[in-house]
């Protein structure tokens, strides 16, 4: 767990490379729980918070020193379409935190002597919708609207102290924009990471215009992509890298494919931990993995990397 004496999350990417977690779900899911609803992992928080602990704490246990927490999809609109008022919803927003700092000072007493950080996952606008929009972009709003959507889960988490705000899975570059100037001046960290197709945002713009608008915000002290195909990867590395010459942070999915019509992943499994080298040789710093990455992956990357 961090302490007043362990680096901060920038400076030990500065030094060196830092290994994420994996997928929250899948890992909840192997558990036995069922995500089948729109809260997805978040339901948890509310119904069994200690499994959410647990799945952080298998992460830790395999190597990753960061867990993303399980706020991805929990919002107050979310929330409130299950019946779960404002406060209950900044409570368990916070508690989401919590829950990951927890597993910290449980992997800690378990002798795991490493520098261990908590992320919070701010998702974006289409996780809330939880119709694959996501995966897309080009909701209809704009960046006016979208920063006044995120602003107050923004606040909620960063009051929480986080090490890190984690802006992920964005798939489009106004979204982008709108979550950077949520996070000005709240004195939190963060990273920016788009979801992409190829070199262009799943909105169809070009990486480089994405990546750009993160170049001059001082919170930010990584960017690059998850929740993508691991092959789009390598290419995004090298533009993060050249465009804001900032750490970049990795996390791809299996490789398989979401049918969000269905709520369920096909195809077969592409993400190995050798390509883990090749990413960090092009520039990424924070690397882990995404949805369908679990513990036994993460311990590979972790060893692939040489960080045991």
């Amino acid at each position: 767990m961090t302490s007043d004496t362990s680096p901060s999350l920038a400076d030990a990417l500065a030094a060196g490379t830092v290994v994420l977690d994996g997928g929250m779900s899948n890992q909840l899911e192997s558990a036995g729980y069922d995500l089948s609803d729109e809260l997805w992992s978040a339901r948890l928080l509310a119904g069994r918070p200690e499994a959410v602990t647990q799945a952080h704490l298998a992460y830790f246990r395999a190597g990753a020193d960061v867990a993303i927490t399980a706020s991805y999809q929990a919002t107050f609109e979310g929330f409130a379409r299950r019946g779960i008022g404002h406060d209950d919803a900044a409570r368990l927003l916070t508690l989401s935190v919590d829950l990951a700092r927890e597993a910290s000072r449980q992997a800690a007493d378990e002798g795991v002597d490493r520098p261990l950080w908590v992320a919070a996952s701010v998702g974006p606008y289409g996780a809330m919708l939880a119709d694959g929009s996501e995966y897309r972009g080009r909701y209809g709003l704009g960046v006016d609207e979208l920063e006044r959507f995120h602003r107050p889960r923004i606040e909620v988490l960063a009051a929480a102290a986080p090490d890190v705000l984690a802006l992920e899975t964005v798939p489009d570059a106004d979204e982008g924009a709108a979550l950077l100037r949520a996070v000005r001046g709240l004195g939190v960290p963060a990273w920016l990471s788009y979801t992409v197709d190829g070199r262009r945002t799943r909105a169809g713009q070009p990486l480089e215009e994405a990546f750009a608008l993160a170049s001059d915000v001082d919170e930010v002290i990584a960017v690059g992509v998850n929740c993508c195909a691991p092959e789009d990867v390598e290419p995004a590395v090298e533009i993060a890298a050249r465009v804001t010459g900032k750490p970049v942070v990795v996390y791809p999915n299996s490789g398989e494919a979401w049918d969000a019509e269905a709520r369920a992943w096909t195809g077969r499994t592409r993400f190995g931990a050798g390509q883990v080298k090749t990413w960090r040789d092009a520039g990424a710093r924070l690397i882990g993995g995404c949805c369908r990455v679990g513990p036994e992956a993460i311990a590979s990357i972790r060893q692939a990397l040489g960080t045991l």
